[in-house]
């Protein structure tokens, strides 16, 4: 039943993939301006950041099954509208924003429901593998999105990517309708939170408050998460600008995805280190560097190879992340956990994404070749994208001396070993999901 999931997820994501790209060579093109690309990209995740950790609620007093169908259905919705609005010549940018709301709103219940639903399906011996592979689905659909896009972008146009695009979102629902996912066995952490919809979500921001090493390794990752969304989100322009080259920078996307794709692979065969800490923050100092190097490269081959290791250690924290938090986590209470976690990521990101448009447009990318900016020209020099260069070489500082702050602190260090475990059992099963200690490391 996972594995029909993670399949037809992948499959519709492959076509959400393949209309995002399409969109953003139609807005870029038309428009010469990143910021509606961010601004999409803000309003995908708005509603999650606004009220996302209540959603959660919803999420964990819900059949999964029913939220993660009709999910996928409100997406398609959004899909179909944006798709007749290109037909009948009527599409203006602002209309994008919209859709970008309506289909955010459902993103917003389904990452918390499948990241619980993962729990309940797989055994936690196999969690690392089963989250990689749920990771290895956005890599692959950038390595496959791009292709398709580039090959059938001409032919069919945009409105003919939005239509497949559509058809693998009907695929995922009708997966989903054919499956059964077991609703929890309640915990005592979870009957104690339980009330007015208003109690159980103040009852999941105590479970994490009272976790202080959890709740410094949420924040920490919200604070890495508002730092890589919104520069991550330029690689468009960033790579047509460098390149000159609308098809090279599609390979060039194909790599950055590959690599990312790559990351999930490891993770699934390898399964990390235990603690899992050890390979998660060792990763993103990885990444931190790789972000310094993409920033300053200016050649095909030096932006193909710091992109590529800069995303592989993405998905790997992504599993590792979520293999952590759904051992540490009453199953009963992850829809509401997972979407406080998500709410603070949609937080971060959303910023970032605010951000980073005007600041690129504004400041970043007037000020190159302005006398202030021989302070900065040996490092990314002054040709077209250096504004952007500028941004991603600072990430990259940023991130590298966050982690190795976030990586000295014993609480989030050790907080795999200092905080009790938590059983998965379905509601049917006569054995209690009771919180354990984990064995000593």
């Amino acid at each position: 039943m996972f594995y029909l999931i993670v399949a037809t997820q992948a499959l519709s994501l492959v076509g959400s993939r393949m209309t995002s790209i399409g969109l953003g060579i139609w807005v870029f093109s038309h428009t010469g301006n990143t910021t509606p690309l961010l601004l999409t990209a803000f309003f995908t995740e708005l509603p999650g950041m606004l009220a996302g950790s209540l959603l959660g609620v919803l999420v964990d007093r819900w059949d999964r099954r029913r939220v993660l169908m009709l999910a996928d259905a409100g997406q398609a919705v959004g899909t179909l509208i944006l798709m007749l609005d290109f037909l009948l010549g009527g599409f203006r940018v602002w209309h994008l924003y919209l859709i970008a709301l309506l289909q955010g709103s459902c993103m917003a219940f389904q990452q918390p429901a499948e990241d619980a639903t993962t729990t309940m399906l797989v055994p936690e011996h196999h969690r690392e593998r089963a989250n990689a592979i749920r990771q290895i689905a956005f890599p692959l659909a950038g390595v496959v999105a791009p292709v398709l896009t580039g090959s059938l972008y001409v032919a069919i146009g945009i409105t003919g990517v939005m239509a497949i695009d559509l058809a693998t979102f009907l695929v995922a629902v009708l997966a989903i309708y054919l499956i059964h996912i077991p609703r929890p066995r309640p915990t005592e952490e979870g009957r104690a939170a339980q009330g007015r919809l208003l109690q159980e979500w103040l009852g999941g921001l105590r479970y994490l408050a009272v976790r202080r090493p959890l709740l410094y390794f949420v924040l920490y990752l919200t604070f890495i998460n508002f730092l890589l969304n919104g520069p991550l989100e330029l690689a468009i322009p960033y790579l047509i600008l460098v390149t000159g080259s609308e098809s090279l920078m599609g390979r060039l996307m194909g790599v950055m995805s590959f690599g990312a794709f790559t990351g999930a692979v490891l993770v699934t065969v390898w399964g990390g280190t235990r603690p899992r800490m050890h390979t998660l923050m060792p990763g993103l100092l990885l990444s931190g560097a790789m972000f310094l190097a993409y920033g300053t490269a200016r050649s095909p081959l030096g932006l193909a190879v710091s992109i590529f290791l800069l995303m592989a250690p993405l998905p790997v924290m992504n599993a590792l992340f979520l293999s952590i938090m759904q051992v540490k986590t009453p199953p009963d209470m992850q829809g509401r956990i997972f979407a406080v976690v998500g709410q603070l990521g949609f937080l971060g990101s959303t910023t970032s994404f605010l951000l980073t448009g005007p600041l690129v447009d504004r400041f970043l990318n007037p000020a190159v070749g302005a006398p202030a900016w021989r302070w900065v020209e040996p490092l990314v020099g002054r040709a077209p994208g250096a504004g952007i260069g500028l941004l991603l070489a600072a990430t990259g500082v940023i991130i590298f001396a966050a982690t190795l702050v976030a990586y000295g602190s014993p609480q989030i260090r050790r907080l795999e070993t200092s905080l009790p475990d938590y059983k998965a059992v379905a509601a049917d099963n006569p054995t209690a999901g009771t919180a354990r200690r984990p064995a000593p490391r």
